[in-house]
């Protein structure tokens, strides 16, 4: 009896086999790296939403959800979300990069170009965000090398796990082929709520998250890519240029006008976040974090891992956490 259980344990094994290898996510070395098509799930998920397959995107980053977000253009012109992706990890605080070996992940409008796309990376794959940006340069920030990429382990980066980046790398890369010359990357410390600028309004970052919601805002109002320049060293969007004319990260601004509705959403959205400021209790703030790096300054491996905003079931270099699964042998040998 023992031996007939174990010969069709055997025989199920193989058939499953089979049919597992053929799974996205299988453990089975599936990843087919930068040709990797995108999923036919999401596709069909394009084509409700009546999107192109090669259709222009655009990403945003959200550090305290740790949440990325997809955008497309839809036919009309204007952008939905297509899917939203959970970070595996980023390290550091809230706020933006300053320095080379802060392990900051940086906050801002960054520019991706077809030559930002690595795919020899040795996190699997990657996208490099762009960073440092005019804003960036303008203040005297410093660092290089800011990636999206495989592998949940980050120093200022921010980390996927290999299937999510495959699938991200796959919607830039076909972007580009149907003519799209650079996307966006909108990368906020968290949602650019009324509630969560109340909750920060204590932290250092308060004026500069406040400009980083002016484009969110336009973003989210209109659904198409604000226009994004920098002078005065400040974010400025959708300037008005006269023909010719070009900004300087450090020369004046030029007249930059807000439409009804992006008006009406900043004093509506400040009069809650003043109301909510007013009622809120101590403990409704959020924590001011007071740690810092001195750029050069060697961190213990336990240190390291405990800065990682990480999603569970990764240890503590980012790889992951290897559970025994269910087989199909189970009950057979009982």
């Amino acid at each position: 009896m023992l031996v007939r259980r174990l010969i069709t344990a055997a025989a199920l094994a193989v058939s499953l086999f089979a049919v597992s290898a053929c799974q996205p996510g299988a453990d089975f070395g599936d990843l087919m790296g930068p040709q990797a098509p995108v999923p036919a799930a999401l596709i069909k998920v394009m084509k409700t939403k009546d999107m192109g397959l090669t259709s222009p995107i655009l990403v945003r980053l959200f550090k305290e959800e740790s949440a990325l977000e997809v955008w497309k253009q839809k036919s009309s012109g204007k952008y939905e979300l297509l899917k939203t992706y959970s970070i595996c990890a980023w390290s550091g605080k809230l706020g933006p990069k300053k320095a080379e070996g802060d392990r900051q992940g940086p906050e801002g409008f960054y520019t991706v170009v077809p030559s930002q796309l690595n795919p020899g990376s040795q996190h699997h794959l990657a996208v490099n965000i762009g960073y440092p940006n005019a804003y960036d340069r303008s203040h005297g920030f410093t660092g290089q090398n800011l990636m999206i990429h495989g592998s949940c382990n980050s120093s200022g980066c921010y980390a996927m796990d290999d299937w999510q980046v495959e699938e991200l790398y796959a919607l830039a890369r076909d972007s580009f082929a149907g003519g799209q010359r650079s996307f966006q990357i909108q990368a906020f410390p968290f949602r650019m709520t009324p509630k969560n600028l109340a909750r920060h309004r204590q932290s250092e970052h308060y004026a500069f998250w406040k400009m980083l919601k002016e484009g969110s805002d336009r973003f989210e109002l209109t659904k198409r890519v604000p226009n994004v320049g920098v002078c005065e060293k400040r974010y400025v969007f959708d300037p008005l240029l006269e023909p010719g004319q070009t900004l300087l990260p450090a020369g004046p601004c030029p007249v930059v006008e807000e439409t009804v509705e992006v008006a009406a959403k900043r004093l509506s959205d400040q009069a809650e976040e003043d109301r909510l400021f007013a009622q809120m209790k101590p403990h409704e703030f959020a924590p001011v974090s007071t740690f810092s790096y001195k750029t050069g300054t060697p961190i213990t491996a336990d240190a390291y891992a405990a800065e990682q905003h990480r999603r569970e079931g990764f240890d503590r270099f980012g790889k992951p956490l290897k559970t025994r699964k269910a087989t199909v042998f189970d009950g057979f040998t009982k």
